[in-house]
């Protein structure tokens, strides 16, 4: 009784505290390139007043602190001069900072706690409130890092697994996570660590790719990993479809050269649909997508951290054009687990063990992706199924169908992209048509309500009408109002116009 009692009050305290945030005025999210401003102790999210505050606020909400006597000396760290802090600045360092995140056990030796024994280079010359700002930042990286919390104990076998996270300070300023946790070489039963490399750049497989080479380091020597990293930063990140070659010495190896190709399509390069796909139907990935285009609340349950961070990538991407503005937090560190009750839209991914504390919600999609699941949606509104009109689910599926088993990440990302990507220019890719200027120079004025008119189909209409509520929407036609009258730029747009002349001809 005193249990629930407690949880009651967590969320009548965590629900005042959302309602009094969420009254503020919010920053609106401007980067529409399918890369997620992402904001909070975790993600992406639009909503830049309510979850920074709630980010800012993890330190103090933390069960525990480190035990900073128990903390082994770091080696000394490497300094970033002025004209490299400016080279950072300019985006051309692939990543800010290595850090590796060791679990130790507490003072009593009751329990590990994760902490920071290393961080490559170090950060000098900073104000007061920029160190301040960046220990919350380390502290919030150990609970991506471990989100179990303290549930550990040595192990002979771990198998590495590989995960992301984003971080948004209270300026703005995003920061991705991308995660690579191991059993570190040596006898005996130890732990895992964790391989963190932060950066502003949104790839994962790019870094995934590096981590790669992180771990095969490791196993020779920590002292090997360094070196590499280093050239790493000295290169130049490469443009869409270009390569970065990294020289790299191993004993017994020689002089190995590392290529690191980025992705031609650059709103694509975080996101794998392989994973989605394989846990869900094409039909279950439809039901997500639909709760998701009005915005509601979003819950993905997994035990593993991957399959977590990489489904909850891959649904925000399904909404290419538009951006989700609302919490997004790949991975839920367990002592964080009650913002589940915020009553505001989220997509949020929980570990599985953690279920029977996300299932008392209403009004929530709960989508378990785990293998041994006994059925995909826990808890549903139960309207999902109709929230798309019936022929534009039709044609999606028929896009999809167009898959194979063999298909490389990028035709597959191809694919999955177009199919939802047309299912858009359909229904809201005439808007162009319904934004006046008075006159040239000034802020446009969408006429809403001709827009919606304009379709004929009574089923298309009344979901068009709902999906304008959106925040997605309303940014997105906020940022179309701001620009001068003229024809728009990027691949939503090419393929509006592709549509209409195909129209055209069929006439």
């Amino acid at each position: 009784m005193s249990g629930a009692v407690t949880r009651r009050g967590k969320r009548a305290q965590l629900t005042s505290l959302w309602k009094r945030w969420s009254a503020q005025p919010k920053e609106s999210n401007s980067d529409v390139s399918g890369k997620r401003n992402a904001v909070a102790s975790g993600e992406s999210d639009g909503q830049q007043g309510a979850f920074k505050r709630f980010s800012a606020m993890l330190p103090s909400i933390r069960r525990r602190k480190r035990d900073k006597g128990n903390e082994p000396e770091p080696p000394e760290p490497v300094a970033l001069d002025a004209s490299r802090q400016y080279r950072y600045a300019s985006g051309q360092y692939f990543f800010e900072y290595l850090v590796v995140v060791s679990l130790k056990k507490s003072k009593d030796g009751s329990r590990y706690e994760p902490q920071i024994t290393y961080q490559f280079p170090k950060r000098d010359g900073m104000a007061r409130f920029q160190k301040e700002e960046e220990e919350k930042t380390l502290k919030a990286i150990t609970l991506f890092c471990f989100p179990e919390g303290i549930s550990w104990a040595p192990l002979t076998e771990y198998p590495s697994e590989t995960f992301s996270f984003v971080l948004t300070e209270i300026d703005g300023s995003r920061r991705n996570g991308y995660c690579r946790r191991l059993l570190p070489g040596g006898k005996g039963a130890c732990p895992p660590e964790a391989y963190c490399i932060i950066s502003t750049l949104a790839c994962f497989g790019l870094f995934s790719k590096i981590l790669d080479e992180v771990e095969k380091r490791r196993q020779i020597s920590m002292a090997m990993i360094y070196p590499f990293m280093q050239k790493l930063r000295e290169a130049p990140f490469p443009a869409p479809g270009q390569t970065v070659e990294i020289k790299s010495f191993i004993p017994e190896s020689g002089t190995e050269i590392i290529s690191l190709t980025r992705p031609s399509d650059s709103w694509l390069e975080h996101v794998n649909f392989a994973t989605l796909f394989s846990c869900l139907t094409d039909e279950e990935v439809l039901l997500v997508f639909a709760a998701a285009v009005l915005e509601r609340r979003i819950i993905f349950i997994a035990e593993d951290l991957g399959t977590l961070s990489q489904v909850i990538h891959a649904v925000a991407v399904l909404l290419y054009p538009f951006t989700w503005q609302h919490t997004f937090i790949s991975i839920v560190p367990e002592i964080l687990v009650d913002v589940v009750m915020a009553p505001t839209p989220y997509l949020l991914g929980v570990q599985k063990h953690l279920l029977d504390q996300v299932t008392d919600q209403t009004d929530v999609l709960v989508v378990d992706l785990s293998e041994n699941k006994d059925e995909t949606f826990v808890v549903s509104t139960g309207d999902e199924d109709s929230i798309v009109p019936q022929k534009l689910r039709e044609e999606i599926l028929e896009r999809l169908s167009g898959r194979h088993a063999e298909e490389t990440v990028e035709k597959l990302n191809s694919i999955v992209s177009e199919a939802f990507l047309h299912f858009f220019v359909k229904t809201v890719g005439h808007y162009a048509s319904y934004v006046k200027y008075s006159s040239k120079g000034e802020r446009g004025v969408f006429e809403k309500r001709s827009f919606y008119k304009a379709i004929k189909s009574k089923t298309t209409r009344h979901f068009v009408k709902k999906f304008i509520q959106t925040q997605m929407f309303d940014l997105f036609i906020q940022e179309v109002e701001q620009l001068q009258s003229g024809p728009q730029q990027g691949i939503f747009h090419d393929r509006i116009s592709q549509y209409n002349k195909s129209k055209l001809k069929s006439h």
